[in-house]
């Protein structure tokens, strides 16, 4: 059971780094649609499997992704890295720094976002989901 949980964690943390290189390589959304299939035969990223995502994150850095946040996530417990990433990929996908979340945080009670628990978590990423919806962004 905790090699399923860990391999999905992963699987979420790769998928996020996918989009967030998508983001910060300014990639039309055809054009990245275009790099899936030449890379993985794939249609969407969430069909890819470990190596297909670990091609692709190769391919990603070959274009010139740098696999490291211009706003550093803050530092949370192992339960929460997942969601985290969620919001990470959310905020990158927006092109907002992490400081665009102190006011959803005040108003979930939370002096920070290290304070926020799992179900705060969640609520953040629902209402930067319905940002992205409103937007016109991915969410997946």
């Amino acid at each position: 059971m905790t090699m399923q949980r860990n391999a999905e964690q992963l699987r979420k943390a790769e998928l996020a780094q996918i989009h967030i290189a998508k983001v910060q390589l300014a990639m039309a959304d055809d054009t990245y649609r275009a790099l899936l299939k030449r890379v993985a035969g794939k249609e969407s990223s969430k069909d890819l499997t470990w190596q297909e995502r670990k091609t692709l994150l190769d391919e990603f850095k070959r274009l010139g992704f740098k696999n490291k946040p211009k706003h550093q996530m803050p530092k949370v417990g192992a339960d929460r890295i997942p969601r985290m990433q969620k919001i990470e990929a959310l905020l990158a996908e927006a092109k907002r720094p992490w400081s665009y979340l102190k006011p959803i945080v005040k108003n979930l009670g939370r002096d920070s976002i290290e304070f926020c628990d799992v179900s705060d978590l969640g609520k953040i990423i629902t209402a930067l989901v319905k940002d992205a919806e409103r937007n016109g962004r991915v969410t997946s």
